[in-house]
């Protein structure tokens, strides 16, 4: 499998590991998956946990084979970008409504991080 057959597949896995994370949480566990946007609240539903998840993933893959070609070591410099953002990212699901929602939100971050960190790094 040639490299951008599989980093499509890291994408579509990353969007996948959100999703199965949002069924546990949302509609299985019940936890209401609320953060506060300014003024109203947003509600994070199955399009929104996928719509993020394929953004982070192939905004993740452009980097990767810009740094690719820029640099000589552009693996290595995308997985410290990488994981740095994954952790910036971590504090936008701290204000969500009640513990319940914040880990899980976490949990999403986590996930996808994990998933497109581990995919694409890997030669």
């Amino acid at each position: 499998m040639n490299s951008n057959a599989r980093r499509l597949l890291v994408v579509i896995a990353a969007a996948a590991a959100a999703l199965i994370v949002w069924a546990v949480a949302a509609p299985l566990a019940g936890v209401d998956l609320t953060v506060p946007q300014g003024d109203a609240d947003l509600h994070v539903g199955p399009g929104l946990v996928a719509a993020a998840a394929l953004i982070a993933g192939f905004a993740g893959w452009g980097l990767l084979a810009v740094l690719e070609r820029a640099a000589a070591r552009g693996a290595r410099i995308w997985t410290v970008v990488a994981v740095a953002f994954l952790a910036l990212s971590l504090l936008g699901p701290l204000g969500a409504a009640g513990a319940a929602a914040v880990v899980s939100l976490l949990c999403m971050h986590l996930a996808v991080g994990a998933v497109v960190i581990t995919g694409m790094a890997r030669r």
